[in-house]
Formats: structure tokens, C-alpha cells, sequence
């Protein structure tokens, strides 16, 4: 905390305002007013009769309004087909494609719940995914076809949509997909659960009732995965109230998009961050998007230079990949208008290489931060304008709340004093999915009556308002935005009938900003060989998504504990830490 921030406080002391980020803003911006449409209504009431406007881009194919939301209308009918009914849950477990979106607003148009699955989850993870929602029908990126069929069978998953990264390419590309890549992915035979996309799509010719279904503002609209704060998987709820609400913000946050401007949606779909602020709320303002099913440097780079874009939204690893390649250099960046930063805690060396990056190649902006979990669907504080101070997380989006707490408490404290950073708004989840027990541990009711989310990060509240993060009470590493919860890694390592204890911590890394490394105790007599290392990769790769591997492991006699008789991970950390700088700065 800075000298000034510290006489602010001492000033402010006694008088402090309840709501000081109020100020920055208009009367107009505070004055908001939720709407209590549908997700999917929300949407195509805002397009209105721009439906000549381009939607989505997809590796240069530019879908407009009309086909968009024609293809929505298709699907729509081809659930109903199916005789999918509001309330039921469809899992949509896909990289970023026009076709998962495009699922995404059918379900909400017939009032079923969209279950957003990572894709590179792991098997047993899928399956607990589909399992907790009780899903009937699956979406299902093809290149996943390996990993599920065996799990499949222990769900209630009776009808699954084969969908290939190639439906809506453009036909050359298309071809040359399926020759470098589409040749490797193992397909069902004869297996009557499964249907091709195309296949799928041609069940709405069977259906000729109107649509007419009435979907609530509180209806459940969307399920989110996360960890929470303990990395135990759970479902997390979203209203059709709350996801509208993130986009209602987002549209106040980023005044200066217009219509026909484009963001490049690089976040996944299966993020709060990439489906809410990337995909609902520009299309919701009629800005084109521009999707990336996955980050690869020269794709990318044609993006950014034949398009260029007008928002672009990512995580820190982002940033280092830009400015740690040449290849960006050449780039002109003239036409941004945000560059968003959010998912993990953008560090103030980051920030500023980050800003004199975007100078030199012609932006006329500041790096903006965001800052949320999934329980709120995303972003809950942003650096609006005049508090976009380096090392800050901005305040409080318009209609949210936010109030520091002692661990453990709901005692509010008052500025400049750090405790867990909690949250009260419009966007916070209904709860976890079947479990109420957690969902109890972090939505709070405080003594003002309201309901906070407790969000597991400690910070404070400067005198005007600003918030900054300082450190996370709750033990996970954020690995290229992705939260990686060590506890999590630990309950599968010391499955092996080998181990005996393991301790995961997060040590840095060049691009992935920070990867877990596993520290093994053996038990008596048991021995470190090439054998017991790759089951130990087996039973991580079996159980844990792709972002969660251990990249580095260590078998150790003992290791540091706490005066809690726990392994003193903060200790380990510091150490890696120091090692990395010592390595890094001889290079």
C-alpha cells in the first residue's frame, strides 16, 4: 500500500462513504435496471432488425444474424424433436465453434439448462460432470470420442452429437483438416447412441409446432464447472437473471463499442469469462466475434492483422505470448479499443510492459483489468474509467457490492484494512449443484440481510474506492488462466499404493505463469524407478484435466511443516521461486 493510500485512510477514517465507487459512475450507469428476459430473448431483442450484421467469424467465415440465429432455430426444433422439455440439461463439451454457441441460445430458447463441460477434462471428470446434471444428451467434440466411450455407460447420457472443429471452416480449410488432423479421430461404428451433427440438425424437419416456452429470470440457465475454493468439481448455478446481468455490466464497462466493432473470443465457451463477456455480451451489442477454438501464435497473428479487432480479452499467459514473440511486433494495433485482462492476478511488471507494448504499436488505451470467479459468472470489479490505477482490480461493476471481511467472518472492515475479499450483486450464483453444504460455506447472509459471496481472496478497499487484491487465502495455482487446485492433484497421487504423503505446489513458469510440481514421500521400502513415474502420469492423466498435470515431480525423504503440523507449501513455493530467479537472471 502506498504512502498516499495510507494518509487517504487515516483522513477518511470515521467518515467513509458506504459506496465511494459510486462516483466514477454517471447517473445513468447507476440507475441501471436488470432485465428479467431470457438469455437467449435478452439477445435477439437487442439485435432487433440488424440481422444483416455479422455475428460470428469463424476462421473467415462470416455468419450473419439471420443464419445465426436461422441455425438456432434448427436446433431448437431438433431438441424439441428429441422431445427436450425446459428444465432438462443438455452438456455441451466443446472447444470455441459456432455450433456449440449456437446450441448454447437453442437450449436457452426451449428453457433447457446448458451444462458447459471443459473439453479437456478428464474422463472420470466428464463423468462426474454428466452425472451430477443428470444429462440426457451430450454435445460432444468428436476428437473426444476415445475418451468418453467408455464412461458413457455409467450416466444417464442416452443421445450423443458428434461435432467436428471442421462444420463451419471454410471448404478448403475444411478438406485440409480432415486430411492432417480428422484422419487421426477414432469414430463409433453401429452405435446407435451416437449422430452426426449434420444428422442431428435434419430431426427439425420432423418437428412443426411453434416454439412457445415462458423462461423465468430466476429459471436456471447455465451450469459452470469450477473447483470452488476447495477443488472438489461442483456444478455451479446460473440464473438467466444473473448471465443477462454480466452483460448488462459489461455493456456499461465497454461504452465505446459499436455495433459491427469485433472482439476476438480466444477465452473458451465453457469459461464464464469467454461465454459471458466474450460471447453473450457482444453479440448482445451487435459487436462481431471472432472465434478461436484454440491459441496458436501465426493464427492468431493473421487475426489481429487482417481484422483488427476492437476488443480483445485474456489471460496474463496472453500477454507474455505477445510480448515474448517477434512475430507481434509488426503488428498495429490503432484500432483497439479494451484489451481486457482477467482470469488470473495481472502483475504490476506485466501491466506495465503490457502498456508500453500497446503505446509503441499505436493503441491509445491503458491495459483494463477484471476481476471475478465463476460463482459470479465472471467478472464482478473492473478498472472503469479513472480507476484503472497499476496494481489494481478497479471497482465494483455497476450494481455489484463489495466488502472486506476477517477470514472466516462476516464483521465488515473498514478501508485500507485486508481481509477475504466478498461480494454481493446480481451475478452471484443460485448455488452449487447438489450441494448445499458448500454453497453454504461460501453465500454468506450478513448481517445487513444481503447475501455475499465469501470468495476465498484477501484485499482492501482504498478510501475512493479501488480495490486491490493482495493474496489468496484459498490454496490453487492459476495456470494460463485455468484454476489448478493442488488438493485436488494430492487425493489422486496418493492413490498409488506407492505413496505415501504428497504435497503440490505452484512453481513458476516462463509461459504458463505458474504449472504444479508434486512432491512424493515414498512409503518404507518402495523405490523411485521409470516404472512407478509414468503410473503416476497414468493416474493423473486418467483423473485430472489436461491443465492440471503435474509438470514436474520430486521424490523427498521429508519435507517442512507448519507449526500446524502441515507441509509448509508456502515455504516450498519460496523456494522454486527463488531458484527461478537465480536461473532466470544467469541466462
Amino acid at each position: 500500500m502506498g504512502f498516499f493510500d495510507k494518509l487517504l485512510i487515516r483522513i477518511f477514517k470515521g467518515k467513509r462513504k458506504e459506496h465511494p465507487w459510486l462516483a466514477y459512475y454517471s447517473r445513468k450507469d447507476r440507475s441501471i435496471k436488470f432485465t428479467n428476459k431470457s438469455i437467449y430473448n435478452y439477445m435477439r431483442d437487442n439485435v432487433g432488425d440488424d440481422l444483416d450484421f455479422y455475428a460470428i467469424n469463424y476462421f473467415g467465415n462470416r455468419i450473419t444474424y439471420f443464419k445465426f440465429l436461422k441455425k438456432v432455430n434448427t436446433i431448437s426444433k431438433a431438441l424439441k424433436a428429441w422431445d427436450v422439455k425446459k428444465g432438462d440439461v443438455v452438456s455441451i463439451c466443446m472447444p470455441n465453434t459456432p455450433e456449440a454457441v449456437e446450441m448454447f441460445y437453442a437450449c436457452n430458447k426451449i428453457g433447457a439448462v446448458a451444462d458447459m463441460i471443459h473439453p479437456l477434462s478428464a474422463a472420470n471428470e466428464i463423468k462426474f460432470y454428466l452425472s451430477e446434471s443428470k444429462s440426457k444428451i451430450l454435445m460432444l467434440y468428436d476428437a473426444n470420442y476415445e475418451k468418453v466411450k467408455d464412461i458413457i455407460k455409467d450416466t444417464n447420457v442416452d443421445k450423443i452429437i458428434m461435432v467436428s472443429v471442421k462444420e463451419s471452416m471454410p471448404k478448403v480449410m475444411g478438406i485440409g483438416y480432415s486430411l492432417t488432423q480428422g484422419l487421426k479421430i477414432k469414430r463409433p461404428v453401429n452405435d446407435s447412441k451416437y449422430i452426426k451433427w449434420k444428422e442431428f440438425l435434419n430431426l427439425a424437419y420432423s418437428y412443426h409446432k411453434k416454439i412457445k416456452v415462458n423462461v423465468g429470470p430466476k429459471d436456471l440457465g447455465v451450469i459452470l464447472h469450477s473447483g470452488g475454493t476447495t477443488g472438489t468439481p461442483k456444478g455451479i448455478m446460473i440464473s438467466n437473471y444473473s448471465f443477462n446481468a454480466l452483460a448488462q455490466q459489461g455493456g456499461v464497462n465497454v461504452y465505446n463499442a459499436r455495433p459491427k466493432d469485433k472482439v476476438v473470443t480466444i477465452l473458451p465457451i465453457f469459461h464464464g469469462f469467454g461465454l459471458g463477456v466474450c460471447v453473450h455480451c457482444p453479440l448482445s451489442l451487435k459487436v462481431e466475434v471472432i472465434l478461436v477454438p484454440e491459441f496458436n501464435n501465426k493464427r492468431f497473428y493473421k487475426i489481429m492483422d487482417k481484422y483488427h479487432p476492437n476488443i480483445l480479452a485474456g489471460v496474463p499467459t496472453l500477454w507474455e505470448a505477445i510480448l515474448n514473440n517477434k512475430m507481434f511486433d509488426k503488428l498495429d494495433l490503432s484500432a483497439l479499443k479494451y484489451v481486457i485482462s482477467g482470469g488470473d492476478y495481472l502483475t504490476l511488471s506485466l501491466e506495465k510492459k503490457m502498456n508500453k507494448y500497446l503505446r509503441q504499436h499505436g493503441a491509445k488505451i491503458s491495459i483494463s483489468k477484471g476481476y471475478g470467479m465463476t460463482e459470479s459468472v465472471a467478472a464482478t470489479a473492473y478498472t472503469y474509467d479513472g480507476s484503472n490505477e497499476p496494481g489494481s482490480i478497479g471497482i465494483p461493476m455497476v450494481g455489484n457490492e463489495f466488502c472486506i471481511c476477517p477470514p472466516e467472518s462476516i464483521e465488515p472492515l473498514d478501508f485500507g484494512e485486508e481481509g477475504e475479499i466478498c461480494v454481493n450483486g446480481p451475478t452471484i450464483m443460485m448455488g452449487y449443484l447438489n450441494n448445499k453444504v458448500e454453497t453454504k460455506k461460501v453465500l454468506r447472509r450478513h448481517k445487513d440481510g444481503k447475501t455475499w459471496l465469501h470468495t476465498g481472496d484477501i484485499g482492501y478497499i482504498a478510501p475512493n474506492g479501488v480495490i486491490y487484491f493482495t493474496q489468496r487465502l484459498k490454496r490453487v495455482i492459476v495456470s494460463s488462466g485455468f484454476n489448478v487446485y493442488p488438493s485436488a492433484i494430492e487425493e489422486v497421487i496418493e492413490r498409488h499404493p506407492d505413496v505415501s504423503k504428497c504435497c503440490v505446489i505452484s512453481i513458476p513458469h516462463e509461459y504458463k505463469m505458474h504449472v504444479p510440481k508434486a512432491y512424493i514421500i515414498l512409503k518404507e521400502g518402495k523405490s523411485d524407478t521409470f516404472k512407478f513415474r509414468n503410473e503416476i502420469k497414468k493416474l493423473c492423466k486418467e483423473n485430472l484435466a489436461a491443465y492440471s498435470q503435474v509438470k514436474n515431480i520430486e521424490i523427498v525423504n521429508s519435507l517442512p511443516k507448519t507449526l500446524y503440523n502441515k507441509f509448509d507449501y508456502v515455504k516450498l513455493e519460496k523456494e522454486e521461486q527463488e531458484k527461478y530467479e537465480k536461473e532466470k537472471a544467469a541466462k
